[in-house]
């Protein structure tokens, strides 16, 4: 779905690479590329970066789980070294606005103490991690602005801490739900991902705005909400 939005925004495909042809991070073709779009798992991100930094060739990633190990290096090499990573936890326009929405509600909220705050995430059986990417972004932007939240974690009961419940069904690209709930009403937020085209759409939208910047970008940086 990458390949094909790349194309019909009038961008070249030089090189793509997967388990099979790891040699290609070598070749000419390779090297040519002004952005690499990864996808991949969290013990094979931090190794792509590696490699296509290597060529001189920025990254626009999507992979997650690889922050706690290797976050220091990345920082490092985008701030002191010269390279290049846009990295995103969902790449989705969509939930990009949604984000928007719930740091402003979430520091709203953090003036109405009556109202506690949960989250529930549900994606497809083939997703592995959880909770989602997505949903830890969204759950560590609630802690920062609440000042009742200490913290995030799942299937907890401690009132300090915003609860992340995630189901896994069918084939759900992802939805996200935020409910803030009192004795007299309750308030939800919602995303529900139609397909995964929006989430492609924006991986290519992240390569075009990292062709013409650098350092260590996020979705903050390419939409200012």
């Amino acid at each position: 779905m990458i390949e094909q939005i790349a194309r019909d925004r009038g961008h070249d495909i030089v090189s793509i690479i997967d388990i099979d042809n790891q040699q290609d991070f070598e070749s000419e073709a390779f090297a040519s590329a002004d952005v690499a779009i990864e996808f991949t798992a969290p013990q094979a991100a931090y190794g792509n970066y590696l490699k296509a930094w290597a060529k001189g060739v920025k990254v626009v990633s999507g992979s997650t789980g690889w922050m706690k190990e290797h976050g220091d290096d990345v920082r490092r090499a985008c701030t002191d070294e010269g390279k290049t990573l846009f990295w995103a936890s969902n790449f989705s326009i969509g939930v990009a606005i949604f984000s928007a929405v719930n740091r402003y509600l979430a520091k709203i909220m953090n003036q109405f103490p009556q109202y506690d705050v949960e989250m529930e995430e549900t994606h497809h059986v083939h997703k592995l991690d959880h909770p989602s990417g997505t949903a830890i972004t969204l759950g560590e932007e609630i802690v920062e602005a609440l000042d009742r939240k200490a913290g995030w974690a799942e299937d907890t009961t401690d009132p300090q801490l915003l609860r992340i419940d995630h189901i896994r069904r069918g084939e759900v690209p992802g939805i996200h739900t935020i409910r803030y709930d009192s004795e007299a009403d309750l308030i939800t937020i919602s995303h529900d991902a139609h397909s995964r085209k929006g989430f492609a759409l924006g991986a290519v939208l992240a390569a075009e705005y990292t062709k013409e910047n650098q350092g260590l970008l996020t979705i903050s940086d390419m939409f200012k909400f």
